[in-house]
C-alpha cells in the first residue's frame, strides 16, 4: 500500500494575512463593550483559539459569562462590518496559493484546522477559490478547538492518513501543541501571529521564514514506515 501524505494547514496567519482585520475587529468589539482600546500585541497571542476562549483570555478577570457572550457578538458584528466595506481584503500570503496547488498536483491530501467557524472559513476560501484543493475542513463548530488534537485527529480519520503521514503547518504555539498531541510533524511558520520563540515553545519540529523554505521541507517529507514521528 502506498503511503499517503496529509498536510493540515492553519488559516489565519498561515495561509491568510488577517492580522490587521482581526485586530481592527477586536478593537471595535472592546470599544463597544466599554473596555477601551486593545493593542495588537495582546490580540495576537490568542489568535487560533475558539472565539469565546480567546476573548475570555483578553477580557477582565471578573467578566461574567453574559458579558463575554456579548463581547463575542460585538466581535462577529465588527467582522461583518469590515467585510461589507469597499476594498476589504484578507490576502493570501505570498507563495500560499502556489504551495497549495503544487501539493495538490503532487497527490498530497490537504486539510484545514482553524479556530474559525465554518461560515467564516467558507467566506474566505470562497473568495480565494481554495475549496477545491482541500479534502477535509476542520473548524470549531463540531468540537473542541486548539490546542486540543481533535481537529487533526478528525482530519486523519476523514482522509485515512496516519500520524506519521501527516504534517501540521501553523503560525502559533497552539498549532504546534495540537500537532504534537496528535503525533504528527509540527511545522511552524514565522510570518503570522506568534513569534518564532513562542512557536518553538509550542513544540515545533521546524520553523520556516518563507513558503520557499517550507516547500523544501515538504518536498523532503517521507512518512515513517511505522510508529509516530520522533520528538
Amino acid at each position: 500500500m502506498t503511503d499517503l501524505k496529509l498536510a493540515v494547514f492553519d488559516v489565519d496567519g498561515t495561509l491568510i494575512d488577517s492580522r490587521q482585520v482581526i485586530h481592527r475587529a477586536m478593537e471595535r468589539a472592546f470599544t463597544r463593550a466599554g473596555l477601551g482600546a486593545i493593542g495588537y500585541d495582546r490580540v495576537r497571542t490568542i489568535v487560533g483559539l475558539e472565539l469565546s476562549e480567546a476573548l475570555g483570555r483578553l477580557a477582565p478577570e471578573d467578566y461574567t459569562h453574559d458579558r463575554l457572550m456579548m463581547l463575542c457578538a460585538y466581535y462577529k458584528e465588527a467582522f461583518v462590518e469590515q467585510r461589507a466595506q469597499p476594498g476589504f481584503e484578507e490576502p493570501l500570503y505570498a507563495g500560499a496559493r502556489e504551495t497549495v496547488e503544487r501539493l495538490a498536483d503532487e497527490g498530497w491530501l490537504l486539510g484545514v484546522a482553524t479556530g474559525k467557524a465554518r461560515r467564516g472559513l467558507d467566506i474566505v476560501f470562497g473568495h480565494h477559490g481554495l475549496h477545491r484543493y482541500f479534502q477535509t475542513l476542520q473548524t470549531v463548530d463540531h468540537g473542541v478547538g486548539k490546542p486540543h488534537p481533535r481537529m487533526v485527529l478528525d482530519a486523519m480519520a476523514e482522509t485515512g492518513a496516519r500520524p506519521e503521514e501527516t504534517v501540521v503547518i501553523g503560525d502559533t504555539s497552539f498549532d504546534m501543541e495540537m500537532a504534537r498531541s496528535a503525533g504528527t510533524r509540527a511545522l511552524g511558520v514565522s510570518w503570522g501571529f506568534h513569534t518564532a520563540e513562542e512557536i518553538a515553545a509550542g513544540g515545533a519540529h521546524e520553523i520556516h521564514d518563507s513558503y520557499d523554505s517550507l516547500n523544501l521541507a515538504l518536498a523532503e517529507f517521507a512518512p515513517a514506515s511505522e510508529g509516530r514521528v520522533s520528538p
